[in-house]
């Protein structure tokens, strides 16, 4: 993997806080390709800049927290 720089942390923890209730349809696809659909739910996720990016369009239904390689 030469040239790409990722982050030390190796994985983000994505929690969906907000309903995706009369939310675009984007956003909702976005949503669903983390892997959520429940409210309150996480999973944990590569830490890629395309993860970034997707946390990054639905920023205001979701938090995201890096996970250390220790705490996993």
């Amino acid at each position: 993997m030469i040239g790409r720089v990722f982050s030390m942390a190796g994985k983000l923890k994505i929690t969906m806080v907000k309903s995706m209730i009369g939310r675009p349809e984007k956003h909702r696809r976005v949503l669903r390709g983390l892997g959520l659909g429940k409210l309150n739910k996480s999973v944990l996720r590569n830490d890629t800049p395309a993860t970034r990016g997707m946390v990054q369009a639905v920023s205001h239904l979701v938090t995201a927290e890096e996970v250390t390689n220790e705490a996993q």
